[in-house]
């Protein structure tokens, strides 16, 4: 036995030792301290309800914290720079609305961020759908009865949003430029707070997320007067499709993905994709995220990457018919 061979099983037990006492991350081992979640929006509306919920799943299945950090304001503009220049290393991600992601390039002039390039797509997380409500059923006791008071009076209908770009924003949009009418945009910095400011009768209408409005319709407090979807919703089956208020081409579903900064590593998408998958897999989370008003939508990293390419093509080509100027 020549020298090198009689070395060979001292290397091999030196090596397994090494093994033993390096630090899981050198191992590959994710994660091994806590992840940070991005969510450019307020506390509590619906992208933050998500976080929560997938992010407290995710820690309970990989035994390390998730913890939601809440940046809002300037329509992601603050939060999502920050992921944008962050480490790809997978403890930073980020708990987005489509419309930072697809709506934001056409309604801004500039950006501090490049919604294709500096992102790494995960997965998508849900779908929801947007649903028109008012505070002042009396006034506007249907869907039709806003379209007419808006084409009676040019702008003489508020409608507030989670900021400019926001799916609020892009649903008042559709509904102004597919019935040729005007209304004013008032821009609030999350969802919880345009609803406030309905529910204390400062604006008109809103076009809402299903889940950030449901719990105020189930409550009375807001009326909720028509689905943008293609069939009623099961959580409120009295409430007509605009179609069925007489308002056609004004169908739009909304999605909450996750995504990490560019350069992720691909075994650790894949891990994270598949870790999420499961979470979005229980049927305790599918039942949660129905009950507020969401579906599961879980992708490939392919699939959501080509949604995002395909809707930012599709939002410009509304915010373009719209004639809004790119601020």
């Amino acid at each position: 036995m020549n020298r090198l061979s009689r070395r060979l099983p001292l290397m091999a037990c030196a090596l397994a030792l090494m093994a033993a006492v390096l630090p899981a991350q050198a191992q590959g081992k994710y994660p091994d301290h806590p992840v940070k979640m991005m969510v450019a929006l307020p506390a509590g509306g619906g992208v933050d309800m998500i976080a929560r919920l997938v992010g407290q799943k995710l820690a309970d299945s990989l035994g390390q914290p998730f913890i939601v950090d809440n940046k809002a304001g300037a329509s992601g503009r603050i939060g999502l720079p920050l992921v944008a220049k962050a480490a790809p290393d997978g403890y930073t991600l980020m708990a987005s609305p489509a419309s930072f992601l697809t709506t934001n390039k056409s309604i801004f002039k500039t950006l501090p961020y490049d919604p294709e390039a500096d992102f790494t797509p995960i997965t998508k997380l849900a779908n929801q759908s947007m649903v028109l409500v008012v505070k002042d059923a009396a006034r506007f006791p249907t869907a039709g009865a806003v379209l007419a008071a808006a084409r009676a009076k040019p702008e003489g209908v508020t409608y507030a949003s989670s900021g400019d770009g926001s799916p609020q924003h892009l649903a008042a949009l559709m509904f102004e430029t597919r019935m040729k009418v005007r209304m004013t945009h008032v821009p609030y910095k999350g969802g919880a707070l345009a609803i406030t400011d309905l529910l204390g009768g400062n604006v008109d209408v809103l076009f809402a997320p299903l889940p950030e409005a449901l719990p105020h319709v189930r409550s009375g407090k807001l009326t909720a007067l028509a689905i943008m979807g293609d069939a009623r919703s099961g959580l409120i089956p009295q409430v007509p499709t605009m179609r069925e208020s007489g308002i056609d081409n004004m169908t739009m579903v909304t999605w909450i993905g996750l995504l990490a900064p560019a350069g992720l590593p691909k075994p650790l998408l894949a891990q994270l994709n598949r870790d999420v998958h499961a979470v979005l897999a229980r049927e305790d989370v599918k039942t949660q995220l129905r009950e507020a008003g969401m579906d599961v939508a879980p992708t490939t990293p392919e699939q959501f990457q080509r949604t995002i390419a395909e809707e930012l093509a599709l939002h410009a080509q509304l915010v373009k018919a719209s004639g809004l100027v790119p601020q």
